[in-house]
C-alpha cells in the first residue's frame, strides 16, 4: 500500500526521509550489530545520540545557555502536574484558558494550590484568543500558564500575554519547531513530541535554570522533579531511548531544510492554501477568528453533521486520513505539521472542491 496523506493531530506524520533513515539503521546502528532499541542508555553510543539531539535542538531554537533541555518520559498530562509541583512557592498561579489542554492543566494545578483562570475564550467555544495585554495577574503568582497553540480548536497566540514580570510557562506541543520562538521570553517551554517532533512517549522541557529547584512541593516523586533530569542529563533512569533517537533525526532534518525560518515560511504557504479555500467556499467554513488562526491545526465544518461524516468517509477512502475533528467538537480538522508536504494540502483542497461540487449549497 502506498503512503497516505496523514492529517492526524498526533501521533502525527513524520518526514519520510527520517523514517527511511531509521529503517536502514533498524538492525544495525553505526556498526554496533544492534538496533537503537537494544543499546544501553549508559553506552557511549547512546550518550552520543542524546548529546547530539540536545545540541541540534539548541541550535535550531537558539536556546540560551541559562536554560536546561530535559528529555522526560510521559506526555502533556504529566507536565500539567510537574509544572505546579516544581514551580509552586506561594502556591498561586494564573492560567489563560484557550482550549481543552489549558483547561486540563488548570484543573490539575488546583490539586496543588490556587490556580486561577485570569482569561478564557470558552464563551465562544475557544474560537479566539482573549486580550491578554492587561490581565489581573496576582502579585503572588509563581507563574502564568498558556497553551501556545491549541490543537483541538486551531488557535494560536500571535502575541504573548503581559505577565507583569511573572515567569511565562507555555505548552508548545502542537507548534514545536514550526517557527522561531524567543526562548528568553519564557520561564518554561514544554511540548509532547508526538505532534510535530517525533514518536509518542516523551516531552521535552526547556527550563530556565533559576526555576529548577530542590525545594519543590513536599512529597514530589523523584521522577517528577525537573532537578532530577537537570542533574543527570536526563539519564537518572532509562529514558525513552528510541524516541530521543528519532527526535534527533527530525532535528537534523529540520537543519537540513534550512531551520525554523524556512519552516515558518513553508507552514505559512501551506496554511494559506487551505485557509484561502475555506474563506471562498460556500460549503466548508473555518471555525476560528482569522486573527488567531493556527498554522498547524485547521478545524472546519460543513454545518451538517451527516455531511461532515460523509466527507470524512470519502476523504479516508481517497487517501486523506485522520481528518475527523476532536471528539469534543466534531467536524473536521487538518493538522498540517512540518512533515506534511504542501502537495498534500493542495490535493486535499482539490478533493474538497470536488466534494463541494457534488454537494452544492442551495
Amino acid at each position: 500500500m502506498s503512503r497516505v496523506y496523514n492529517f492526524s493531530a498526533g501521533p502525527a506524520v513524520m518526514p519520510e526521509e527520517v523514517l527511511q533513515e531509521a529503517a536502514a539503521e533498524m538492525m544495525d546502528y553505526k556498526g554496533s550489530g544492534m538496533s537503537v532499541m537494544e543499546i544501553s542508555h549508559r553506552s557511549a553510543l547512546f550518550q552520543g545520540i542524546i548529546d547530539e539531539a540536545e545540541k541540534d535542538l539548541r541550535d535550531l531554537m537558539q536556546i540560551p545557555d541559562n536554560y536546561k533541555v530535559l528529555f522526560i518520559q510521559g506526555g502533556g498530562h504529566q507536565q500539567f502536574a510537574m509544572v505546579p509541583m516544581n514551580l509552586f512557592q506561594n502556591k498561586v498561579a494564573d492560567y489563560i484558558i484557550t482550549g481543552q489542554w489549558a483547561k486540563k492543566a488548570w484543573k490539575e494545578a488546583q490539586m496543588f494550590g490556587e490556580a486561577k483562570a485570569v482569561a478564557s475564550s470558552e464563551d465562544k467555544t475557544f474560537s479566539y484568543i482573549p486580550d491578554c495585554s492587561n490581565l489581573d495577574i496576582d502579585e503572588n503568582a509563581d507563574y502564568v500558564y498558556i497553551c501556545l497553540n491549541n490543537t483541538i480548536y486551531g488557535t494560536v497566540f500571535h502575541e504573548l500575554p503581559n505577565t507583569k514580570g511573572k515567569p511565562l510557562v507555555a505548552d508548545i506541543s502542537s507548534c514545536f519547531l514550526s517557527e522561531p520562538l524567543d526562548v528568553s521570553k519564557f520561564g518554561i517551554l514544554w511540548g509532547g513530541v508526538q505532534k510535530n517532533v517525533g514518536p509518542a512517549g516523551m516531552a521535552i522541557a526547556i527550563v530556565r535554570e533559576d526555576l529548577i529547584r530542590e525545594d519543590v512541593l513536599p512529597q514530589t516523586p523523584t521522577m517528577l522533579k525537573y532537578d532530577t533530569y537537570a542533574k543527570s542529563g536526563s539519564l537518572h533512569n532509562t529514558p525513552p531511548v528510541y524516541t530521543i533517537y528519532m527526535c534527533g533525526k527530525v532535528f537534523k532534518w529540520l537543519k537540513k531544510q534550512g531551520g525554523l525560518e524556512v519552516m515558518k515560511k513553508r507552514n505559512e504557504e501551506k496554511a494559506a492554501v487551505l485557509y484561502d479555500f475555506l474563506d471562498s467556499s460556500k460549503l466548508f467554513k473555518g471555525t476560528v477568528e482569522k486573527k488567531d488562526r493556527s498554522l498547524m491545526n485547521v478545524p472546519f465544518v460543513t454545518g451538517d453533521k451527516e455531511l461532515d461524516a460523509l466527507f470524512i468517509k470519502e476523504a479516508t477512502e481517497a487517501g486523506f486520513v485522520n481528518l475527523k475533528g476532536h471528539r469534543s467538537v466534531g467536524g473536521m480538522r487538518a493538522s498540517i505539521y512540518n512533515a506534511m508536504p504542501i502537495e498534500g494540502v493542495k490535493k486535499l483542497v482539490e478533493f474538497m472542491k470536488a466534494f463541494e461540487e457534488r454537494h452544492p449549497v442551495n
